[in-house]
């Protein structure tokens, strides 16, 4: 071992042992290099010290190395003192042996004399009994294996070294790497905002292009359908508007037969899915139509004798419209229906009494605005007819329920058969339960959109239809307008009586079928006549006109050119020169 000194150093190296001198400002030993005569002393010293602690090794029988670090035992090792407060007894040598150091410059040098050469270091600078510690001249100290001193190279042969000689190389710096990597991550972060404005601003210019184009798409649907502001059907003959004739509709006949108080109502469902408004035109009891045998009959006795065909195909011809089918809802389907679709509101004009109550309890249904109806209160309000009312106020009623049931209808075509399946009727052909719920919701589109209106169907006394009601019901509402007969068909002859004989109408119509004509009654006039009078509108049904007068017994000079009603080719009124004998 080289004992703390280095290889290359010491006897064995050629040159002269070190001793440790002390420690440094660093806490670093300084050692230095000792002479021959130190030398040789500090070696027999020192085998001297190791002698001396063998024998009393042995002498004490101690097991271990001879001595107390803590100084605690009594047997210290001679010429170690730990904490530097012991003295060196008097069997130690003058001259300090290596290994006594006294780390606090405390330890006492026998006889008082000042320490020899190579005595402990004290790195404060004080001993205990001199108070300053000699300062080392004799060589300058270095530290082993790290070049000596410039004095140790006598030769002079130490290279010179210059400033411009050194390279100096920056030490890559740990940061640097998180430095670089925040730069990316600024720069990512910044581009990724500048692609999303990019994105933001693509996505804003393509909603508007598609805003622009559905606007477009809008005008021109509404221009199409005739809904622009400033634009209505009055407005056909400047080409602005698809005419009433041209427009697409969809016609539905439906009859409320009441099961319990007995007859029959009757109205026209109309969905006019060109301008996207729906209609319940309400017919009244008393029109005029023609019987499957040629006869004038009503609507009223059509539903109940010629049945829904033979009504359905009087109303065509009444009213030149195309009928897709017949809905026959009696009262106890009104009543489920709107039990279904859960109440309705109505805004009710008058008190209906309950027909199972007893006289002279409260109302079912109370008169004003916003009246809740359920089924049994819908089926008494639609169906009442006060003392003294016409039945067009009846009729008014009913469009009112109607017009309330379609509000609560829901509008999903799917759902709206469900629940018409749900009422469990039996529909007549070719009326079918997905056609009825299909239609049905597209009216209730129409009416929770306020795109939904009842409008009564105007006719005279006698059933007959007028010029108003051609035109603002007939002509706008269904498209239609009476159907004139077929060149080869029988001539249509509309009757009124005014001969004060109720028995006359009868005996006009049994002469008149006989003579190869339709009938068609007219109705009663209110005060007697005294001549009669038979009318064509058309030059081409003069002949026709002569021919109706000469079958009646009627002087030729009655037939005059004039106004006859919608739904006949000839009007006849029967005075009082009548006689059915004739």
């Amino acid at each position: 071992m080289n004992d703390r000194y280095d290889a290359g150093h010491g006897a064995d190296g050629g040159g002269a042992p070190y001793e440790l001198v002390g420690y440094d400002e660093y806490g670093r030993p300084v050692y230095r290099q000792a002479t021959d005569q130190q030398a040789q002393h500090h070696q027999q010293a020192q085998h001297h010290q190791q002698a001396q602690q063998y024998d009393a090794y042995q002498q004490q029988g101690h097991q271990g190395y001879g001595y107390d670090p803590y100084a605690t035992g009594g047997h210290q090792q001679p010429g170690y003192d730990p904490y530097g407060t012991g003295s060196v007894p008097p069997q130690q040598p003058q001259t300090p042996a290596y290994g006594s150091y006294d780390p606090y410059g405390t330890q006492q040098q026998q006889g008082g004399q000042p320490p020899q050469q190579g005595a402990p270091y004290d790195p404060y600078g004080q001993s205990a009994h001199t108070g300053q510690q000699p300062r080392v001249t004799e060589q300058t100290a270095h530290i082993p294996q790290q070049p000596g001193p410039a004095d140790d190279d006598p030769a002079g042969t130490a290279p010179d070294y210059r400033t411009e000689q050194f390279a100096f190389v920056e030490e890559p710096d740990g940061d640097s790497e998180d430095v670089i990597d925040w730069m990316k991550f600024t720069e990512n972060r910044t581009e990724r905002r500048e692609e999303a404005k990019r994105r933001a601003r693509s996505r804003i210019v393509a909603l508007a292009v598609v805003l622009a184009l559905v606007a477009a798409g809008g005008v021109g649907y509404l221009w199409y359908a005739g809904k622009l502001p400033g634009l209505s059907d009055s407005g056909a003959g400047t080409g602005t508007t698809t005419a009433a004739g041209a427009q697409k509709r969809d016609v539905i006949v439906v009859h409320l037969h009441d099961t319990t108080g007995g007859g029959t109502t009757t109205a026209l469902l109309v969905d006019n899915t060109t301008t996207e408004q729906g209609t319940t035109v309400l017919l009244p009891n008393s029109l005029a139509l023609t019987a499957d045998d040629g006869a004038t009959t009503t609507l009223a006795k059509s539903v109940e004798d010629d049945g829904s065909e033979g009504t359905r195909t009087a109303l065509d011809t009444v009213l030149g419209t195309d009928i897709e089918g017949t809905w026959r809802l009696d009262t106890p389907f009104l009543l489920t229906l709107v039990d279904l679709v859960g109440n309705i509101e109505v805004d009710t004009d008058t008190d209906v009494p309950d027909p199972d109550a007893k006289k002279g309890e409260a109302p079912l249904v109370k008169k004003g605005k916003g009246q809740t109806l359920s089924g049994k209160m819908a089926v008494a309000y639609a169906t009442h007819r006060g003392s003294g009312e016409a039945q067009n106020a009846q009729l008014e009623r009913f469009g009112q329920v109607m017009h309330g049931v379609l509000r609560k209808m829901t509008s999903d075509p799917d759902a709206a058969t469900l629940t018409v399946q749900t009422l469990g009727q039996i529909l007549e052909p070719p009326l079918t339960d997905k056609d009825l719920g299909d239609f049905l919701a597209r009216l209730s589109d129409r009416a929770k959109g306020g795109d939904h209106k009842s409008a009564l169907l105007p006719v005279q006394d006698d059933g007959t239809l007028t010029a108003e009601a051609s035109d603002s019901v007939v002509k706008d509402v269904l498209g239609g307008t009476a159907k004139s007969p077929d060149e080869n068909a029988a001539v249509s002859v509309s009757v009124r009586n005014a001969t004060g004989v109720k028995d006359h109408t009868e005996k006009a119509r049994v002469v008149l079928l006989n003579g190869g004509f339709t009938f068609r009654a007219a109705g009663t006039a209110a005060a007697p006549e005294a001549t009669s009078e038979v009318v064509y509108a058309d030059a081409a049904d003069k002949e026709n006109a002569t021919e109706v007068a000469k079958t009646l017994g009627l002087d030729a000079s009655s037939v005059t050119k004039g106004k006859v009603t919608g739904n006949a080719r000839v009007s006849v009124v029967l005075g009082q020169d009548y006689d059915p004998g004739s």
